[in-house]
């Protein structure tokens, strides 16, 4: 049996340590143990200095990564040597794990534009045959989410990602858990644009570089009002004393 992650802290904000986020996971669903995990970047941390909901779901997540090099950098800044772990790969490790373990393991994917969610699924399906997926896009009519709501709640996936953007996808998740409560939950963002190929990840050389950020600015030029606070988190970690 794993141990318990070891808690940081990043601005106050909690963050998990461990060598293996998917093991530590994957024994919890055994177990029946519901999980909602959070993927924290600087973005996000940021955030949660303004909106006390956002920072309230953090601290109450049974599970926040380091999703992003700002926090891993603030993590080894402290003397808390931490690998970054996407969301992106965290959700396919899981992934992996129920469609090939032979329980038969429902995954839902909820979130992204409509026919982007099911294109994921389907490329999904193809690269493990015998993968259990559901799926809903982000767009929902109020009488659509009542039903993908009571879908959820007849099926019970074992494992739920919502690509719903941060921080709509947290909040979405910590008002429905009790639908599954067995259920590992994670925010995943963009990963069904990645996964359907609508979009493209950061080559590997940017990704091992903490640059990923930067490929993502590239293909979405939109955000770079959202990249300031990147400075403004450096200087943040600067002065602050956890």
């Amino acid at each position: 049996m794993l141990t318990s992650p070891k808690t940081s802290s990043v601005l106050g904000l909690p963050v998990h340590l461990c060598d293996n986020y998917t093991q530590w996971l994957l024994e919890r669903g055994q177990n029946g143990q519901g999980v909602h995990v959070v993927t924290i970047n600087a973005e996000m941390a940021m955030l949660a200095q303004q909106d006390p909901l956002v920072a309230q779901i953090i601290q109450e997540a049974d599970l926040v990564i380091p999703d992003g090099a700002g926090v891993v950098i603030y993590l080894k800044m402290r003397g808390q040597q931490q690998q970054r772990c996407p969301g992106i790969e965290l959700a396919q490790s899981l992934i992996e794990a129920f469609g090939t373990d032979g329980q038969g393991n429902k995954i839902a994917f909820y979130g992204g534009q409509p026919g982007v969610t099911e294109a994921a699924a389907k490329q999904w399906r193809a690269k493990l045959p015998n993968v259990n997926i559901i799926t809903a896009h982000g767009y929902l009519s109020p009488e659509e989410q009542e039903t993908w709501k009571q879908t959820l709640k007849a099926q019970q996936p074992s494992l739920i990602l919502v690509g719903l953007g941060v921080p709509r996808q947290e909040v979405w998740i910590r008002e429905h858990r009790e639908l599954c409560p067995q259920a590992i939950w994670v925010g995943v963002g963009g990963s069904f644009d990645i996964w359907s190929g609508t979009k493209k990840r950061a080559p590997g050389w940017l990704r091992n570089n903490n640059l990923e950020w930067l490929y993502r600015l590239y293909q979405e030029p939109w955000r770079w009002r959202r990249m300031l606070v990147l400075p403004q988190f450096f200087l943040k970690s600067l002065v602050y004393r956890q």
